[in-house]
């Protein structure tokens, strides 16, 4: 299993590959097809690999000479077949060559991997994320494209551009600095419409990369050696709680031990939830069932199991609440106290959980959170079913905050650390 964690490490990209196709020239499809069938060979290795395990699993079970009640045999045979289906439902699966393939092998390239570096995981991701910009997709780019046309770029072309950036909720700040961008390419030189659509890509990468290279922290992750602590924060409705639960098996896929805070005692039924998504990725869950319990008081207890059972990632689930709201965005800044009281040495995130779909609405939680909970990061949920992607520029250019983690799927694994060039590849593609 590839470090999701560290995966999508930033690497450098040409920026005359920022089109639809990397540095493979005329063959492209034969070196696709060439890819395709080293991944499906790999994954039919690793299929036969886990099918061995069980088989000799299951041989070392029927040697056990052990009488139990028949109900109870059945019982832990539907757990274990349930849990078995469960886990195959989430493991990545290698879909058919086409198009989404070929372009996805085509972004990893331009990113400077080679063909026996590519992961299942890695082209399975970016065709959901593709998939998962589709609605953003399809009311801008079809626009974009029938306003460059196949002539020069022209004042008027740059005009209808700003329209259609505002239009994404890119946001101003961030369409006026690409806007004034452009404008300065177009005086100094003839722009084709080719190029002018690269150069789009370049600024919009720009955009989205200020932030992330200002924190000093290109890709979030645990720091090894030393408790890490992620606390998770948004209005009622965006996804915190399944955000966390993804989150937590990011971080066992890679390696790094995690624990749960359950700080969520507003919202019935939030404690369970998190107890479910404890089981499903085995992660223990630190919690208060009891009616009004005090949030700040799990979070001292689960800092206190963290350092004795010495856990690397814990995240704190915080209950959804409204930027108007001053006594639970108070009792976000209380248990900010208590973490630098018990944990002063600890590695302290707090991300925003913004649904996308939200649009500007999610630009105004942001810049209210920000003072408040001490933002250092934004993750963005429901890029599947939102037309509004382009609210992660107005993110990075007007909140000035890094997009860390973005959601594109209610599976456990459509949940990926941020890669502003894939993201913008994926809003851009004409495929």
């Amino acid at each position: 299993m590839k470090d999701d964690f560290s995966q999508d490490e930033k690497i450098p990209t040409n920026s005359n590959q920022t089109g639809n196709s990397s540095s493979v020239d005329d063959d492209s499809l034969d070196w696709a097809k060439q890819a395709y069938l080293q991944l499906k060979q790999k994954q039919r290795e690793e299929k036969e690999l886990r099918q061995k395990e069980i088989n000799e699993k299951d041989l070392l079970d029927s040697k056990k000479n052990i009488k139990d009640d028949i109900k109870l045999n059945l019982s832990v045979q539907n757990k274990s077949q349930a849990g078995k289906d469960s886990k195959e439902e989430d493991e990545p699966k290698l879909g058919d060559f086409d198009d989404t393939f070929t372009w996805s092998a085509e972004v990893l390239a331009a990113q400077g991997k080679k063909i026996d570096q590519f992961s299942l995981d890695e082209i399975d991701w970016l065709s959901r994320l593709k998939q998962g910009l589709e609605k953003t997709r399809k009311g801008f780019v079809t626009d974009l494209l029938d306003k460059l046309g196949d002539d020069p770029l022209t004042p008027e072309v740059l005009d209808d551009l700003e329209t259609l950036l505002l239009r994404s909720d890119a946001g101003v700040s961030a369409t006026d600095q690409i806007l004034n961008s452009l404008r300065s390419k177009l005086n100094e030189e003839v722009v084709e419409a080719s190029e002018g659509l690269r150069f789009l890509k370049e600024q919009l990468v720009n955009v989205l990369e200020k932030p992330i290279k200002d924190s000093g922290v290109d890709l979030l992750s645990p720091k090894k050696g030393s408790l890490n602590i992620w606390m998770l924060v948004g209005v009622n409705g965006v996804g915190k709680t399944t955000t966390l639960g993804k989150l937590a098996s990011v971080a066992k896929r890679s390696g790094f031990s995690a624990m749960i805070a359950a700080a969520d005692t507003f919202r019935a039924a939030a404690v369970q939830q998190v107890k479910v998504w404890g089981e499903r990725t085995g992660v223990e869950v630190i919690a208060n069932e009891s009616k009004n319990a005090d949030p700040a008081s799990i979070v001292f207890d689960a800092i206190g199991a963290s350092k004795s059972k010495n856990i690397d990632l814990l995240l704190v689930d915080t209950a959804g609440r409204l930027q108007t709201k001053n006594n639970l965005m108070e009792e976000l800044k209380k248990i900010r106290k208590i973490i630098a009281k018990l944990a002063p040495t600890a590695n302290v995130e707090s991300l925003l959980v913004l649904d996308s779909s939200q649009g500007q609405n999610g630009l105004k939680q942001a810049l209210a959170f920000a003072e408040s909970a001490e933002l250092t990061g934004v993750i963005l949920t429901k890029l599947d079913g939102s037309s509004r992607g382009g609210v992660a520029m107005a993110v990075a250019s007007e909140a000035k905050l890094p997009v860390r983690f973005i959601g594109a799927g209610e599976k456990i694994r459509d949940l990926r650390p941020f890669n502003s060039f894939e993201f913008i590849e994926a809003l851009l593609t004409t495929r």
